[in-house]
């Protein structure tokens, strides 16, 4: 994907982009509007080759896809993104499944009904909008060992890759990062606690990002 100083880029998602932002300033390129996770390393890279172009991030923790769908026109139409990186599906299994309360996640059929239904409305009103579709992940510690993610995340997981196959310019393809970094240490260096980043899994996303994006 080719970026210019003209672009303006959104990150989308759920506590893994908000990364503690503050969320009452609104200014885009501001490092505390963009947090401190992975959309702030990429987005700080992206800053530094392409002087002028804009960076928001509008995660908030604890979103579903339904959360998104619900929030959508003020928090990704209105700002009008070029380039628009959505990263969601953990909080879907976590609050439901996960926890033994499906009513409050996102059963797989309106998971992918709903997120497909966002990028079609995305794409009428936003023409030539770029799309990158993060997977969502998990790793073997914390929470993920003491609730029941699986086989749901996993079937999740599955659902985003087939919907990027349809609808996106660029698939970053978390999972996999995350599995080759346990190659290097173990996974409570990479998620803290088996589903939120570290520093040192924030940048390792950020580098996968920038890579598979530019």
């Amino acid at each position: 994907m080719q970026l210019t100083s003209d672009d303006i880029v959104l990150f989308q998602g759920d506590s893994i982009t908000d990364a503690g932002r503050v969320r009452e300033d609104s200014r885009p390129n501001a490092a505390d509007f963009l947090g401190h996770g992975y959309a702030t390393l990429a987005a700080a890279r992206l800053l530094a080759d392409l002087p002028g172009l804009t960076a928001h991030n509008r995660g908030i923790s604890g979103n579903r896809v339904t959360d998104l769908r619900d929030r959508w026109q003020a928090d990704c139409l209105d700002l009008r993104p070029t380039v628009l990186s959505i990263l969601i599906g953990v909080n879907d299994t976590w609050h439901g499944v996960a926890s033994g309360t499906p009513h409050n996640g996102t059963t797989l059929p309106e998971f992918d009904r709903v997120y497909r239904q966002l990028l079609d409305d995305t794409k009428e009103r936003l023409p030539g909008v770029k799309l990158v579709i993060c997977e969502p992940f998990v790793l073997e510690c914390g929470a993920v060992l003491e609730m029941n993610f699986h086989p749901d995340i996993g079937e999740r997981a599955k659902l985003v890759h087939a919907i990027a196959e349809d609808y996106a310019d660029v698939f970053v393809a978390f999972q996999s990062v995350l599995n080759a970094a346990l190659a290097d240490a173990g996974p409570e260096v990479w998620l803290f606690d088996g589903v939120h980043p570290t520093l040192a899994g924030h940048q390792r996303m950020a580098d996968a990002w920038l890579q598979a994006v530019t």
